[in-house]
């Protein structure tokens, strides 16, 4: 399990700059993504070959700072309970202002890791101005300059060495599939639907996963553990509509789930809190699949379900090949069919192509229709295979692969698609030098 580290603070002190130089650092190397990068608060860092996920509460946040005042109790609050160490970062330029010292205020009382650091010191007059944040009562903070990364190396070890080790948990190799979304969009209620009155399960674990709740689950002769995000303890003082709140308890379960059932509620849609989680299990490489519930409440018409796909696949774009399936939790209707289609895009996303069934089908395929020349540079794809990872990744070996552009992999991945069905599933594409 990945451990969790939130940066808090008010808003222009630099979390953003920051959060984007400790993600980019490794996306650079590790995490090549082929396709989109949507507006993202959340990504995976590691340093000294300790990986952790980041989460930055201000792009949570939107409207004005008075508007962010209001909320900035409550993010602080919410990296309290969920998040194993926090960053508080402040500004050398403005000093020290009312809002820092709420945020210190509520950070003082805390047993969890705290580490204030002071943004924009890039010069020596303001390392010295730096010394007034001993005011806020955090004890020592760490000075740097996001802008050009300056200071982050000293920060990081400090903050990678207070992160709890891993536990490492024995666990049944079972499958996990997780129950993610926003709050209120029926989480609860499909779960209680395929298990209140079933006969089905074996057993109730308490989550391996400190805060989350797993069942073990029986059917069409396939066994695997339910995780409930839903059933984690709720914090009172937590509002529920908070954007920040849905993601940050997702977060744990997708990085620890083989598929994740995405629950939105009909009546509002795949809007950004959905797509936040969405992108989320997308970036962690799981197979996902989307079930609209509420569906015996929509006004429709015999057109309703496929122009209510359309829109939603419009939002996922490039990544549209997953399935969409109408349920009810109430009535039950089609319940079954979404664990049916979990089960499915669990075997996908476990498959493996023999090589020479891959080259057979493909190398016509690339043949018929080659990379796109580059500067009177023509590029020979002259060999593909499947990687083996635990989710699907291919390597297609060529002469030039530094000139295979992005739109020429999304090709070669919807025709994997098409000849070997990866429903559900993200698809890597690697470019290789034979």
């Amino acid at each position: 399990m990945s451990n969790i580290v939130a940066i808090v603070g008010r808003p222009n002190v630099g979390k953003s700059t920051f959060f984007n130089r400790l993600i980019q650092r490794r996306e650079a190397i590790v995490d090549a993504v082929s396709g989109v990068t949507r507006d993202r608060h959340y990504g995976k860092s590691d340093w000294n070959g300790r990986e952790f996920s980041l989460i930055d509460t201000g792009g949570y946040v939107k409207g004005s700072d008075d508007v962010f005042e209001a909320e900035i109790d409550k993010q602080v609050e919410l990296a309290i309970d969920e998040a194993d160490a926090i960053i508080f970062m402040v500004d050398v330029e403005s000093g020290v202002t009312g809002m820092d010292e709420d945020v210190a205020r509520l950070l003082r009382k805390v047993t969890k890791p705290v580490f204030l650091v002071v943004n924009k010191v890039d010069n020596g007059k303001r390392a010295e101005d730096a010394v007034e944040f001993y005011a806020l009562g955090l004890g020592e903070y760490y000075t740097v300059a996001s802008i050009n990364g300056s200071g982050t190396g000293e920060l990081l070890d400090a903050l990678v060495e207070t992160l709890p080790e891993k536990e490492e948990v024995i666990e049944e190799d079972l499958p996990r599939f997780a129950v993610v979304g926003r709050p209120n969009a029926g989480k609860s209620s499909f779960i209680n639907a395929l298990i209140g009155e079933d006969r089905y399960i074996v057993t109730d674990i308490a989550g391996t996963t400190r805060d989350s709740i797993d069942t073990k689950y029986n059917r069409f002769g396939f066994e695997f553990n339910l995780v409930d995000t839903a059933g984690i303890r709720r914090k009172s003082k937590v509002k529920e509509d908070l954007e920040f709140y849905s993601v940050m308890r997702s977060v744990r379960a997708i990085e620890h789930a083989d598929v994740c059932l995405l629950v939105l509620d009909a009546n509002r849609g795949f809007d950004g809190q959905v797509q936040n989680i969405f992108w989320l299990a997308e970036r962690n490489r799981k197979g996902i699949v989307v079930l609209v519930n509420k569906w015996d409440l929509v006004e429709k018409d015999h057109k309703s379900v496929k122009e209510y796909e359309r829109a939603i696949k419009k939002q996922m774009e490039p990544f549209t090949d997953v399935p969409v399936i109408f349920i009810s939790a109430l009535t039950k209707q089609r319940i079954f069919k979404a664990i049916e289609t979990a089960v499915e895009v669990y075997k996908n996303r476990s498959k493996k192509i023999k090589t020479s069934q891959l080259n057979d089908v493909m190398l016509p395929i690339i043949e018929h229709y080659p990379p796109p020349a580059i500067k009177g540079k023509f590029v020979k794809i002259k060999y593909v295979m499947q990687l083996p990872t635990p989710q699907p990744q291919f390597a297609f070996f060529c002469n030039l692969p530094q000139y295979v552009k992005e739109p020429y992999k999304r090709y070669l991945e919807n025709k994997l698609r098409e000849n070997f069905g990866f429903n559900g599933v993200p698809i890597s594409v690697y470019m290789r030098k034979k």
